[in-house]
């Protein structure tokens, strides 16, 4: 058995925990973050597992690198004047 780290993105949507993962093109949801984290991981070992499924080839998945990013974008009036505009970065 392998053992292979996906990426992972995971973000707060009102109440929820909303987990995607871009490589495999796949999302759940959980009541806390580490709910969210180990749905992920069921749902990653079912696609995997699931012979309907088209993945990727596995030299694909052994040789994806992720890089998380920022980039400065220029937010125009919705913002603008209030107290709890988002942090600015140049």
């Amino acid at each position: 058995m392998d053992i292979i780290s996906f990426p992972v993105l995971i973000s707060k949507e009102g109440k929820w925990f909303v987990a995607s993962c871009p490589m495999l093109d796949i999302a759940t949801q959980g009541r806390t973050e580490e709910e969210v984290k180990e749905n992920m991981v069921d749902l990653i070992e079912e696609y995997m597992e699931d012979p309907d499924t088209q993945k990727p080839d596995w030299e694909t998945i052994i040789s994806t690198s992720v890089t998380m990013t920022s980039v400065p974008v220029k937010i125009r009036g919705v913002y603008r004047g209030t107290k709890t505009s988002p942090a600015i970065t140049a």
